[in-house]
């Protein structure tokens, strides 16, 4: 047998890839144990599964920060999935994640598009069209007198952080739901939920419905938002954040870098990180090397975080990865040790174990 010739490039070129083989194996777990040989999206997508293991497994506090047509698109069982089931602890979620959250678990539907169909046909039958799915849009305009409904019933002597105003809601739909959403699951499974972006959202138009129709003098506390994230993550050891969508979505988070200085904390950077995006990123800037400047993709990171960004559309990826998490991380959660949350008005406290 011939000896090979080392070359300066040895060190480097030792773990080739390896195709995807065909077989029975049916698991997902399994097939995504597979693509962990291959490269580029395959390779990322089965670490981003092997890398959300390793969170439930290092005791890790782990954000979901989601964006853009994730329950539109028929992700909301996965998601309550993973929140009742406590495989993640804060979410931060844009304000049409949840409307569309709200309308669902009120036990209305999203519907499939066909490009024949002519917008001006829609618009007479007062449906929208969000991409390639449709709504009614009479139905929209439940969900907005659902929302008010909720506000006339708060006091009007104080204001009302968005997170004491999600986990007020996620009360109300879970007494009348007949199938958890992302609201009902994170009230029942004691975990906030911020939105940054409440009054760009669809939710604004229900707040303005109330006040225009029964003239609440409601206000919002936005100030308490900020100071919740940075209780959270002052007293978080192990961090991880996943990004369902626009990277945009994780800025909140981010803040919490800024502002540490208020709390005088050393921002320890996220120990792990997952995004699922469909954001055109530069190849050398999403699968960057530890010393690269990544940050903009991933948030603050620590020294030797591991990562994977995986650039797909979520309503591709979350499937696969959610399915095998069932299959795989019943082992890791037996001594998982979570972040607790209380919730009393309008303080939230957490206890790290």
């Amino acid at each position: 047998m011939v000896a090979q010739k080392k070359t300066k490039s040895s060190k480097f070129l030792t773990v080739p890839t390896r195709s995807v083989p065909i077989d029975r194996d049916r698991s997902v777990a399994g097939l995504l144990e597979k693509m962990e040989g291959a490269g580029f999206g395959a390779k990322q997508l089965a670490e981003a599964h092997r890398i959300w293991l390793d969170m439930l497994d290092d005791n890790t506090t782990i954000y979901v920060c989601g964006s853009g047509n994730l329950i539109t698109s028929g992700m909301r069982r996965l998601l309550a999935y993973v929140i009742k089931n406590r495989f993640v602890d804060v979410l931060i979620m844009s304000g049409s994640v949840l409307f569309h959250d709200i309308h669902e678990t009120l036990g209305r539907n999203h519907y499939q598009a066909h490009p024949s169909m002519s917008d001006e046909e829609l618009d007479t039958a007062e449906i929208m069209r969000i991409g390639d799915v449709l709504a009614n849009r009479e139905e929209y305009h439940e969900a907005d007198e659902w929302i008010g409904s909720v506000i006339n019933q708060l006091e009007e002597s104080r204001g009302y952080s968005v997170r004491e105003f999600l986990h007020l809601m996620g009360r109300e739909l879970a007494e009348i739901a007949h199938e958890d959403g992302i609201m009902t699951s994170a009230f029942k499974a004691r975990i906030p939920i911020f939105c940054p972006d409440i009054l760009g959202s669809e939710l604004a138009v229900g707040l303005a419905r109330a006040r225009f129709e029964k003239k609440p003098q409601f206000m919002f506390d936005s100030t308490q938002d900020a100071l919740d994230m940075m209780a959270i993550a002052q007293k978080t050891r192990i961090s991880g954040m996943i990004t369902l969508g626009s990277i945009n979505s994780q800025s909140m988070v981010n803040m919490t870098e800024i502002a540490s200085y208020i709390t005088r904390t050393n921002p320890r950077g996220h120990k792990y990180a997952i995004s699922i995006t469909t954001d055109p990123v530069p190849l050398d800037t999403r699968t960057p090397s530890y010393s690269g400047g990544h940050t903009s993709i991933f948030g603050k990171l620590g020294k030797g975080a591991t990562t994977a960004f995986v650039p797909a559309d979520p309503s591709i990826a979350l499937p696969m990865i959610i399915t095998a998490l069932s299959q795989t991380a019943a082992k890791f959660m037996k001594g998982r040790k979570r972040p607790n949350f209380a919730f009393s008005g309008k303080d939230m406290t957490i206890d790290v174990p």
